[in-house]
């Protein structure tokens, strides 16, 4: 059974505990990186912050009762949202829970009376761009962030939220 849980600054630990080991596990799939996050970045403060993002909607999945992915909803520019920090914990995968953080996000999303919802993904995550592609994301051609090695680009991707 997959549950979701809609996080508070309060809840900065359970956050803490998923982040960390996203980036542990698939340290190519995001633009942070796990020492920017642990030592000096490991502080209470910034964790709290990550999950007072004004407009924000942070949550957590729990398979059969324990922590099993997360996501973010974020303001975006006009009337999109963004969908960040997408992850699922490798023994969960393929079991639903990572369809379950995305059509959240695409419910709040409209919710708030958004049109579009876009997402970021690393160019050579196939399985997480096969993902989104299911839900109908499709690539927006746009540029996205530079990645370290200066070369890359983040794949923009975006799907309507009219019939959502």
């Amino acid at each position: 059974m997959i549950e979701l849980r809609t996080l508070e600054a309060d809840d900065w630990p359970l956050w803490r505990e998923l982040r960390l080991a996203a980036l542990a596990e698939a340290p190519s799939a995001f633009g942070a990186t796990l020492a920017q996050w642990q030592g000096p970045g490991d502080q209470e403060e910034r964790w709290r912050a990550r999950l007072s993002i004004p407009g924000g909607r942070d949550l957590v999945a729990l398979l059969d009762g324990r922590p099993a992915g997360m996501v973010s909803g974020v303001p975006g520019a006009g009337d999109s949202v963004e969908l960040i920090s997408m992850w699922v914990d490798a023994d969960a995968r393929g079991r639903g829970v990572g369809d379950c953080l995305i059509e959240a996000v695409e419910r709040w999303g409209a919710e708030r009376g958004a049109g579009t919802l876009r997402l970021s993904v690393m160019p050579d995550n196939h399985r997480a761009t096969a993902l989104y592609e299911r839900h109908g994301f499709a690539d927006t051609g746009e540029l996205g962030a530079l990645l370290s090695d200066g070369v890359r680009r983040e794949r923009v991707m975006a799907k309507s939220l009219a019939a959502v």
